[in-house]
């Protein structure tokens, strides 16, 4: 005991005390600022390779884009990315950033169905499913777990079993091969369910929107509870939003 009162008090606190107010460090992308900044608005569009940005106004679609920076650098007077994590939202509109705007990205608690806030406000259980993703953001998504950020002291974990799962997290830009897969998983869960999608690629498809490769009809028959920008995302920006998920309406 008095060994690990010696490791406590040497180490401090290894996890993060407070998710919600916690500053990130480093090179980290978050929410970006449009300015009214005068610019050649078609270079600009030209160099995403996702076609996120759109012009007439400048818009910049945040379940497009790859984070890469390129336009920032390009057009540092024009765009400017912030630290600002909290950008995940129930409303695929408002991932659209628009010029002259600095409106904070939140979800909007007329859209949360009533039996999230009801049923898994106290404790949500998670099933993950690649659906042909890189990695990335299923190496992020374990790291919600870690010491750092310890998201299963919110009552928030992750399942093997779609058995056990009260809703599902896709990452990816859901391939054919996994089309299948991924509906089987979601029809194994029980009722009510919800439905995450984690990462540029499971959003819009990100850089492989246009593969023939891809089958997303799954998107198209199911509602979607909450979506996750980032390529990779960050578990600060799942964490916030899961919990503004299953909270906000209370």
């Amino acid at each position: 005991m008095i060994n690990n009162i010696k490791i406590l008090v040497h180490q401090g606190k290894q996890y993060i005390p407070d998710i919600t107010t916690v500053e990130i460090p480093g090179i980290f992308r978050g929410r970006p600022i449009i300015s009214n900044e005068k610019v050649d608005e078609k270079t600009l569009e030209e160099i995403c390779p996702t076609q996120a940005i759109s012009i007439n106004p400048v818009q910049l679609d945040l379940g497009k884009c790859t984070f890469c920076g390129e336009c920032a650098v390009a057009f540092p007077d024009k765009i400017k990315f912030t630290k600002e994590y909290k950008i995940a939202t129930n409303n695929r509109e408002r991932l659209v950033v628009k010029e002259g705007e600095e409106n904070l990205i939140v979800l909007n608690p007329d859209l949360i169905r009533k039996e999230i806030s009801d049923y898994f406000s106290g404790s949500l259980k998670l099933r993950q499913v690649c659906a042909g993703g890189d990695g990335s953001c299923e190496l992020e998504l374990g790291a919600c777990g870690n010491v750092n950020f310890d998201m299963g002291r919110f009552g928030i974990e992750f399942v093997p079993s779609p058995r056990h799962a009260d809703g599902i997290v896709i990452t990816g830009p859901i391939t054919k091969n996994m089309a299948a897969p991924l509906q089987i998983c979601y029809d194994a869960m029980p009722k009510p369910k919800i439905i995450i999608l984690a990462g540029t690629d499971a959003i819009s498809g990100g850089i492989f929107i246009d593969s023939k490769a891809l089958d997303r009809s799954f998107l198209e028959t199911n509602h979607v509870d909450l979506y996750v920008p980032g390529n990779p995302i960050h578990p600060l920006t799942f964490i916030n939003g899961i919990l503004d998920l299953i909270r906000k309406r209370k």
